[in-house]
């Protein structure tokens, strides 16, 4: 049996029983009731997302020349946006990114030139008017590219707004840009509370988080159950939710090795994951992340402490070059 924490890591064991129990009265709560439905039939946009999701392939996405330190942002750069993207373009033909904002807007443009199918467009503040002005923006340019957008992530679990909010967000974002998938993404745990139905309803699909390397056994527990969990939870989710689930973040990160990350722990993860996750136009889960980002171990957390792993959670580095775990993932077989 195995266990349930968290996103991240809980302070203490009082902590993590709390949140054991919740999560159980949770699912009991939810277990008799009927699953929850997108409104009306599936959009042009919600089809091309399940195509991506059956045939090809999802990777979360951040520019490398995409920086903050110290509160000061490097604003994403074109031709660097154009090497990332070259690089992943053999493996993936989905990006999902976390910000439209800091040159990060133009990632759509760049993904069309070079054949991509499908860009999920990640709003990091939901109350921000410019990074929902852009998302209209780059769908009206790239209509055939841009096919949803996340409306915030982890943003409940962070304590940065409510589940009400999110869906008046969404609300925002759909009369702006109706033919949009719209979605926002938390922790597995969290989208199982009773208050989630709110954004379940509101969505077209369900974007969720799910690590197991954040569960109290992963450290020494085979990659296998690993996997495993990733896939019973996302069966869970279906169980109350009968639209399209993409699990939007898992993985593990390569360092620190103190922590059990490694390399080749790594690729051994997605390896397992590839065995018994199968993707369907029904779920799916895509890579996390594309890049290693150095200057994450600085980022804020929704749970103080130090996450050092938080740089490392890349397929390839900082500089591009590829992990072991490259060679685990197919190359995606060319367009007729």
């Amino acid at each position: 049996m195995l266990s349930f924490q968290s996103r991240r890591p809980q302070a203490d064991g009082f902590a993590f029983c709390a949140a054991v129990l919740f999560f159980c009265a949770s699912k009991i709560s939810l277990a008799g009731a009927a699953p929850v439905c997108p409104a009306g039939e599936p959009s042009a946009s919600v089809q091309r997302i399940v195509d991506v999701m059956a045939t090809g392939r999802f990777v979360g996405y951040s520019p490398t020349s995409l920086q903050v330190y110290n509160g000061q942002t490097t604003p994403a750069d074109d031709a660097s946006m154009v090497e990332d993207l070259k690089v992943l373009r053999t493996r993936f033909d989905g990006l999902i990114t976390y910000s439209v904002l800091n040159g990060a807007e133009r990632i759509p443009d760049i993904a069309a030139s070079l054949g991509y199918r499908a860009v999920i467009m990640g709003i990091y503040d939901i109350t921000n008017v410019d990074e929902r002005a852009n998302v209209v923006a780059a769908a009206k340019r790239q209509p055939n590219v841009v096919v949803g957008a996340s409306v915030g992530n982890e943003v409940v679990y962070g304590k940065r707004a409510s589940f009400d909010d999110i869906a008046i967000a969404m609300g925002r974002l759909r009369r702006a840009a109706p033919q949009l998938a719209i979605a926002t993404t938390e922790p597995f745990h969290v989208l199982m509370q009773p208050q989630a139905m709110p954004v379940l309803q509101a969505g077209d699909i369900v974007l969720a988080n799910i690590h197991p390397v954040f569960e109290p056994w992963f450290k020494t527990a085979p990659d296998a159950n690993g996997a495993e969990f990733v896939t019973n939870v996302t069966a869970d989710l279906a169980r109350m939710y009968c639209g399209p689930i993409l699990v939007k973040e898992t993985g593990v990160p390569t360092a620190p090795a103190r922590k059990g990350f490694t390399p080749q722990r790594q690729a051994s993860f997605y390896r397992a994951l590839q065995k018994q996750f199968v993707p369907t136009a029904r779920r799916a889960f895509a890579y996390f992340s594309a890049f290693d980002a150095p200057w994450r171990v600085y980022d804020a957390h929704p749970i103080p402490g130090d996450y050092p792993e938080e740089a490392h959670w890349g397929l390839y580095d900082e500089k591009r070059n590829p992990k072991p775990v490259v060679d685990v993932i197919p190359l995606l077989a060319p367009k007729r």
